[in-house]
Order: structure tokens, then sequence, then C-alpha cells
């Protein structure tokens, strides 16, 4: 049986093939790597890190309207989608949708091997430009929506959370349309005072149930937020822990109009095919960020 060392030197040749400039010149050959990679990455057994976890995965919509409500429920269904392929389970923590079938917030918890470790390059600014469907004059219009992707922290002394620093307030779970005005008030929302992160959930039946979810995915934030800050000292650069900066820098494109591609600004690497990439196929952009990841170590 080949060793964590054995398996780690494996990987880092097919990175190195990875990173050469004419490695996607032959897809065939390329994903073939990708393919012998990712089987690499499952035997590998990770110490001292998450990887292994199951992930929360959350998405808000960013500047855009309605554009932006909907983009994050066409990217809701990319990441489910791609879940499927996977062979993971998704379940739903928490959703806010407009009166149009688009979202404005939704999270929820993706279960099976080596989740976070798969999905965690996903966290970023996402940007669609395509003609709008909701409005008639034609124009294209470009709108954004805010990934996150952190580790499930159930039952987990890693991040150590005062009590004192919550805001935790209670509202009735539920619909549009007031289905639950007569339920008590079970859906959780925890603000972490210090950094102003707000987490929501709904998804349990009792209040307290929802109030320890809420508070795992609170714990796996505070994390997500510390290890991207540890990143950036080493790095020597800014992170970009508030909103405003999150929404300055996108990860990556989906044009519909006057061209289809989808382009990850991070890696430079690109795919002709929209609708493939939205259906779930986003293997090769997870490659392509891990090998970047890898250099970066």
């Amino acid at each position: 049986m080949k060793s964590v060392d054995d398996i780690e030197k494996e990987l880092e040749s097919l990175r190195e093939k990875m990173n050469q400039p004419d490695f996607w010149q032959d897809k065939t050959a390329a994903q073939e790597v990708v393919a012998t990679y990712e089987k690499l990455k499952k035997k590998k057994k990770y110490v001292g890190s998450f990887d292994d976890r199951n992930a929360v995965l959350s998405i808000m919509s960013g500047a855009g309207g309605l554009d932006a409500d909907d983009f994050a429920r066409i990217l809701l269904d990319m990441y489910v989608s791609y879940a499927s392929l996977q062979g993971w389970k998704v379940r739903l923590v928490h959703k806010n949708e407009n009166n149009h079938g688009g979202i404005k917030h939704v999270t929820i918890d993706v279960v099976g091997d080596g989740v976070y470790g798969k999905l965690s390059s996903e966290s970023g600014v996402h940007r669609l430009v395509r003609k709008s469907p909701f409005n008639s004059d034609g124009k294209r219009h470009t709108s954004f929506a805010l990934v996150e992707i952190v580790p499930e922290m159930a039952d987990m002394d890693e991040v150590d959370i005062d009590d004192s620093d919550l805001d935790i307030s209670f509202t009735r779970s539920g619909g549009p349309g007031g289905q639950n005005v007569n339920r008590r008030e079970t859906a959780v929302r925890i603000t972490h005072k210090p950094t102003g992160i707000s987490v929501h959930a709904n998804s349990e039946r009792t209040q307290q149930a929802n109030r320890q979810k809420a508070l795992e995915i609170l714990r796996g934030k505070l994390y997500h937020k510390k290890e991207a800050e540890k990143k950036a000292q080493q790095q020597k650069f800014t992170p970009t822990t508030s909103a405003d900066n999150e929404w300055g820098n996108q990860m990556r494109s989906y044009v519909f109009d006057p061209y289809t591609l989808v382009k990850d600004h991070r890696t430079n690497y690109e795919e002709g095919d929209v609708e493939a990439v939205l259906n779930g196929h986003i293997d090769n952009f997870i490659a392509a960020a891990e090998s970047l990841d890898s250099d970066t170590e």
C-alpha cells in the first residue's frame, strides 16, 4: 500500500504536468491526467486539515437586481448537479427567495468523501454576462453572486466562540405567503458581533436544532476567515474580508453574449460550453485551481 509521501510525490509530478503552458492543448490527454490526479487525491489521507470533511455551501446574490437573484439560483443548480455527479448528498439549510424564483441567499450541506477539499477553491465572486430575461431592451446585463464554502464543524472545538459575542434572534420558519403564521419561531439568525458574520438556519424542526446548526456554520465561517488571513499573511497581500472588497474581485465569469465563455480569472483556464459548466461539469476548473494553490504552498 502506498504511503502518504508516495502519493504526494505522484501528485506533485502530475501538478508539474498540469502547470505546463501547453497542458490543455490536448484536451483528452489533459482530462486523463486530471482524472488520475483526482483518484490519487481520494487515496491520500489528509493530516491536520479539513479537506476530508463535508462542506457548507452558501450563495448570496450581489449587484444586478433580479438577474443577480436568478444567477444565484443558477449557481445553486450547478453545484447541486456537480454534487450529484460526484455521488454526494445535498441538504437544504436555509433559503431566501424572491417572488420570481430567484435566490437572495441560500445555504446547503454537501455530504460526501472529501467534499470540502474538492469545493473549497470555488469560494469567491462569480460574474454573469447575458441578455437579461427580466427586461425587453435587449442589452447585455452584468450581475454577481458570492459563493462561500466552509468545512463542516459539528461538535468541534477548533474555533472557540464566546456567547457574549453573539446576537441571536428567532423568526418563524417558512416560505413566501406566511405559510407558518401559527407556528413557533424556529428559524435562527446568529450574528458574530466582532466580525459582523451572520448565519441563518431554518431547516430543522426545533429552535434548538436550528441554533446548533447555525453555530456549526458560524464556526466554519470563522475558521475560513482565519485561514484566509493566514494565507494572505504568508503571501504578503491583504485578504478580501469585507463584502465590498469581495464584490470587487471576481474569480470566474460566465458569458453568454456576445460570445459564450466561462473563464476563471485566477488560473486563466476557460471553456466555451457555458451550458455544460452550469450543468455541473466543473472538474477542470477545480483541478486548475488546485494546481495553482499547490504552487503557492
